[in-house]
């Protein structure tokens, strides 16, 4: 007897010790609060969930779920498979430690006697974590006490639910709803009774091979379904199948770039980010843009970016960084890359030509051959279409987004101060006015979509400026600051809603039309590489972008095939129950009747600023007599050209370029085309080149010589 109380006492101590060490493990609640997933959740704002990003590499953890959230067959095979009498025992299974000791002693096989309570335990408290070795007697006791301390402070489904959260499957999985993504493509109340038995079978199990994953789940699916007889050899090749899949991606979802993003900005790898995205708006932008992108496969586009701002608060509804499988360059995120804008800086041109006071809507500006000084050299604009339209209005100028009245414009106002216009309205450039010079007017600058969409939601504000934002959390820096007058802002947003001021060049049933108020504009940067259609509702501004992410140039897209559907696609969701109505004029403007002389424009009523207005609009003398002098500017009188038999007839056209209005071509006294450039396929000989007015008069000619290899009659025009 007194040998044996010293090893008592020392029972009664180590008992008491771990008993202490077992009121040290949390509550239900504090291991909830505590769960990291490794991925964070870029959500919407209500919510919903946009992107799920991996940040811990440690560990392949997903989110929470809850017990009810979890398949029924799950928790049954779970249960059966590790803990047949889990909810009869108090923590401890005595009977299965009674089982397994008579096992040892007999050297027989036996089922385990940790139950999921034990095994809990040890996955909460690191000193009672299995080794490699195993647990040792000290640690064994030690899982007992806090099983038994755990079931009493803690409810069964408490219990099952941070069980199924926190046991670990098989490599780095950890959880039931990263190994359901993982193996089996689902959430987990989606598991049916095959999947939950291999998922069963992997905690007892996790590195073994699929042969032997699929014998103990096959024995599981039998101890579930008695009545029924499960496939084993099916089971086995399904086994095979689901433990080499590698799925829950680094990143899934619909909307990787702006996740980047929030999480950049967010730091310290928060559970759940918030966005001021709405998810609905951004999976039909998404379907939308790449609907159209595999419409246009044929014209060598493959990507796409798009952005939908709040015109009132600044707020981000759906950023679209790229087209996704279709790109070749899916990480590029083009809401935020740098690109040429073409055309779509026109608006801001005007707007400050007509704050200025040097414009009006009504102004006529020249649309003929123009060759500007600059510092480089002679800078001969052209227009799209390569067709020069003659005098015109400001208002058909822009809304028909002609070129060469846009650089007459920017001589005007100077490169400059259109440069200090663009950074007002939140649009930097890299490089200053003069920099860029006349080119400036047709969008040589670079700059991203985002940027130059909100410059468009300065106008649809009135002239006022506004940072965006695209977290919940977000305080836009600068807000409400004035950068364009709010009568030109006014002025060009009622041109761009001009659908028959923008038929010389889109016609009157153009898809830039929509069936409620918006204004819009497109743009073609050089070289077809980049294609816009930007536009703002009363509520929404819209920015759409169509190109490829390398620079290559698109085939035959025009600002109404490319950008331009996507765009009015968008609109119109967003205006599906939702009217949007003209702004209200602001102070200090007046709108009058107006006429043109000679014909040039049809009688309207017309917006000015106060004290700008005028009711006639027609040609000063000596535009007038350089209006009747049209001549021919290109070729040269006594041109020789010399034709290459290596080079394609097709690839050596001559160019026929002229001034004036209503013009046409003759060859040799044949007609050959109309307008104010042609190109003519030349053959040998010698031509006289004749420009023919409106009268059917010659009113000038030139004569050329063509040498060299000649081509098929049939090919002379």
């Amino acid at each position: 007897m007194p040998n044996r109380r010293p090893t008592a006492i020392a029972s009664v101590a180590l008992a008491a010790l771990l008993a202490g060490s077992a009121w040290a493990l949390p509550s239900f609640d504090e291991v909830r609060r505590d769960f990291h997933p490794s991925d964070t959740l870029v959500v919407d704002r209500d919510g919903e969930p946009l992107q799920r990003v991996r940040t811990d590499t440690t560990v392949r953890r997903g989110q929470w779920v809850a017990l009810a959230e979890i398949s029924p067959a799950l928790r049954t095979a779970m249960v059966l498979s590790e803990d047949k009498r889990f909810y009869e025992h108090s923590g401890v299974d005595w009977r299965a430690v009674s089982a397994a000791a008579w096992g040892n002693v007999w050297n027989t096989r036996t089922r385990g006697a940790s139950t999921i309570t034990m095994q809990l335990a040890g996955l909460l408290d690191d000193d009672l974590r299995r080794g490699g070795g195993g647990r040792s007697l000290t640690q064994k006791l030690g899982q007992t006490v806090a099983a038994q301390q755990l079931e009493r402070r803690w409810r069964k489904d408490q219990i099952l639910e941070a069980y199924l959260n926190a046991v670990p499957f098989r490599g780095e999985i950890v959880g039931i709803d990263a190994l359901s993504r993982t193996l089996f493509g689902k959430a987990p109340h989606g598991l049916d009774a095959r999947e939950a038995a291999l998922a069963a079978a992997l905690v007892r199990a996790p590195n073994a091979g699929p042969a032997l994953v699929a014998q103990r789940s096959c024995e599981l699916m039998r101890a579930m379904e008695p009545a029924s007889k499960p496939d084993c050899e099916a089971l086995d090749m399904f086994a095979s199948a689901a433990l080499q899949r590698r799925g829950f991606a680094a990143s899934e979802g619909i909307a990787p770039h702006l996740a980047r993003r929030a999480l950049k900005d967010a730091g310290a790898n928060p559970e759940t980010v918030r966005t001021t995205l709405r998810a609905p708006l951004q999976r039909f932008a998404l379907g939308t843009l790449q609907r159209h992108l595999r419409e246009l496969r044929g014209r060598n586009v493959e990507d796409g970016a798009l952005v939908v701002l709040d015109n009132a608060s600044g707020e981000v509804l759906a950023w679209i960084g790229s087209s996704g499988d279709l790109s070749r360059a899916a990480e590029v995120d083009g809401v935020l890359a740098q690109r040429q804008p073409g055309s779509t800086l026109k608006p801001f041109l005007y707007a400050e030509a007509i704050a200025e006071r040097r414009l009006t809507a009504a102004s006529l500006l020249d649309d003929s051959s123009a060759q500007i000084n600059t510092a480089s050299g002679l800078y001969i604009p052209q227009n799209y279409d390569r067709q020069f339209k003659g005098y015109v209005s400001v208002r058909t100028a822009l809304a028909a987004s002609l070129n060469v009245p846009a650089v007459r414009t920017l001589v005007m106002v100077s490169p400059e101060a259109f440069a200090r216009q663009l950074r007002s309205a939140g649009m930097p450039l890299a490089q200053s006015g003069d920099y860029y010079g006349y080119s400036l007017a047709l969008g040589s600058a670079e700059l991203s979509l985002l940027a130059l969409t909100n410059g468009y939601r300065t106008l649809a504000n009135g002239g006022r400026f506004g940072e965006t934002r695209f977290m919940s959390t977000q305080r836009a820096a600068r807000r409400d600051v004035p950068a364009i007058e709010p009568r030109a802002a006014f002025i060009v947003g009622d041109i761009l809603s001009d659908t028959n001021a923008r038929a010389r060049t889109f016609g009157l049933d153009s898809v830039l039309g929509t069936r409620f108020w918006t204004a819009v504009k497109t743009g073609t940067s050089k070289d077809m590489r980049d294609n816009w259609a930007i536009g703002w509702s009363q509520r929404y501004t819209v920015g759409v972008w169509v190109g490829n992410a390398s620079g290559a140039p698109m085939w035959d897209v025009s600002g109404t095939s490319g950008a331009a559907p996507v765009w009015a696609e968008l609109m119109g969701y967003l205006h599906r129950r939702e009217p949007s109505r003209a702004p209200v004029p602001p102070a200090g403007l007046v709108q009058v009747p107006v006429r043109f002389g000679d014909g040039l424009e049809a009688a309207r009523r017309e917006w000015f600023i106060a004290g700008t207005e005028q009711a006639l609009f027609e040609l000063s003398p000596e535009a007038s007599a350089t209006e009747a002098a049209p001549r021919i500017t290109a070729p040269s009188n006594g041109t020789i050209i010399a034709l290459d038999p290596d080079i394609p007839p097709n690839h050596q056209r001559v160019r026929f370029e002229a001034e004036g209005r209503g013009v046409q071509w003759r060859i040799d006294g044949n007609p050959f085309a109309r307008g104010n450039s042609a190109q003519w396929l030349p053959w040998p000989g010698r031509h006289r080149i004749e420009l023919v007015d409106a009268r059917g008069q010659v009113v000038d000619e030139v004569r050329l010589e063509v040498r060299g290899a000649g081509v098929v009659s049939g090919a002379k025009r």
